[in-house]
């Protein structure tokens, strides 16, 4: 089972399989592993002791940053997120980042981003569509329309709490979409970054 895996030089932390999204370009609709990581499905999802112990297996001044990013969304398990971030604080100065799809406060019926304060450094927020129309065309939340506002207003809220902030869009939609994602991100004072499907 694999909790923890290699991309370059960051060190990625599967937590869980669950996510409240269904994305028409999720990878993991197509294959098992992301690079060589092996499969990411995972047979359980780990206990705080199993993901300790996975970090015996590296050095944590070999990387980057650790980033919280597997086969499922990562703050489904808020809790984790934060006593494992507390964890590798504890042991390095190694940068930590979360990517996330921003709903955290409709999976926990609260507001999370001030839980991450002081412990995660970045975070990366899956913007996806200029408005809440297309978003939930591609993202297919389980929540409904209302995700998109959710989705923002947490964006918003970890501008607060954390010192660096970005938006992500798939190249999946259009490049009018693109521009128009960038003319909100813009708005809010949030960096966009395109990523390519794969």
């Amino acid at each position: 089972m694999n909790i923890l895996y290699t991309i370059g030089d960051s060190l990625y932390v599967n937590l869980t399989n669950k996510c409240p999204c269904r994305c028409i370009f999720c990878i993991r609709d197509e294959k098992d592993e992301i690079e060589k990581s092996g499969s990411l499905w995972l047979e359980h999802e780990p206990s705080i002791d199993e993901i300790k112990e996975a970090f015996k297996n590296y050095n944590l001044s070999d990387y980057n940053e650790v980033v919280f990013c597997g086969y499922g969304e990562p703050l489904v398990r808020l809790d984790e997120v934060i006593e494992i971030s507390k964890f590798i604080k504890e042991k390095s100065n190694v940068k930590v980042r979360v990517n996330t799809n921003g709903l955290s406060d409709l999976i926990h019926k609260k507001k999370t981003a001030i839980l991450l304060k002081d412990n995660i450094d970045s975070i990366s927020i899956s913007l996806n569509a200029p408005n809440k129309e297309v978003y939930t065309k591609v993202t297919r939340p389980k929540y409904g329309e209302v995700s998109f506002e959710y989705m923002i207003n947490f964006a918003k809220e970890c501008k607060e709490y954390i010192s660096e902030v970005a938006f992500s869009v798939v190249d999946e939609i259009s490049q009018e979409e693109i521009e128009m994602s960038k003319v909100l991100a813009n708005k809010l004072g949030i960096d966009l970054k395109v990523r390519n499907k794969n």
